[in-house]
């Protein structure tokens, strides 16, 4: 979950770097918003979609999609001195799954992206997060001609623990992106805690 370095001796500018996930259905934007925030060219793992596909991939609502992640995308985001995020983002459809125990080893914390269109897609991965107790976030992703729908009835709809934050954001955007980044940092910083304290409580 977390590494530290430091640059001199007895630590005084040590440093740390948190793993996060970026999670949701396919076609969701997760490669949109890795490539938007890293500060290095990310590492993308795209392949074409094929006919081969066709009768797997799911691409209702998002028909110009031409392209999927089958291993994972990888970037990078300094969010403040010391501290750095490492962004893993998770290939969506069902049959890479199985990269997930993997990618999840460590992680902090992961943001699930949602389509409003396409709610029931991010249901898995909300599953997976709160089934292993991973702190989240779900990110509601703006698209252009989609109804917009309030923060508390994204909630309700995918039926989330209480205080799992739901924030709207553009996956395109920077700082929209920056903004979840540093929500999620906040609320599993929050869960990180109380575990603690209850653990020795």
């Amino acid at each position: 979950m977390v590494s530290e370095h430091s640059d001199a001796p007895g630590g005084e500018n040590a440093a740390l770097a948190l793993k996060i996930l970026v999670a949701g259905g396919f076609g969701v934007g997760k490669t949109t918003l890795v490539g938007a925030v890293s500060e290095i060219r990310p590492l993308r793992t795209e392949e074409l979609l094929s006919e081969a596909g066709q009768s797997v991939d799911d691409t209702d609502g998002v028909a110009h999609k031409t392209t999927t992640t089958v291993a994972m995308d990888f970037g990078r985001i300094t969010i403040r001195s010391g501290l750095s995020l490492y962004l893993f983002g998770t290939p969506g459809q069902d049959r890479f799954w199985f990269l997930w125990d993997e990618l999840s080893q460590g992680a902090l914390g992961a943001v699930v992206l949602a389509d409003t269109r396409r709610l029931e897609d991010c249901f898995p991965a909300v599953d997976y997060f709160e089934h292993r107790r991973i702190p989240f976030v779900v990110a509601v992703n703006c698209f252009a001609g989609a109804r917009q729908h309030r923060a508390p009835d994204v909630s309700r709809a995918l039926d989330l623990d209480k205080g799992t934050p739901v924030v709207l954001c553009d996956a395109r955007d920077r700082d929209s992106g920056k903004e979840v980044l540093i929500r999620l940092v906040e609320y599993a910083g929050r869960m990180h805690t109380a575990r603690l304290l209850d653990s020795v409580g």
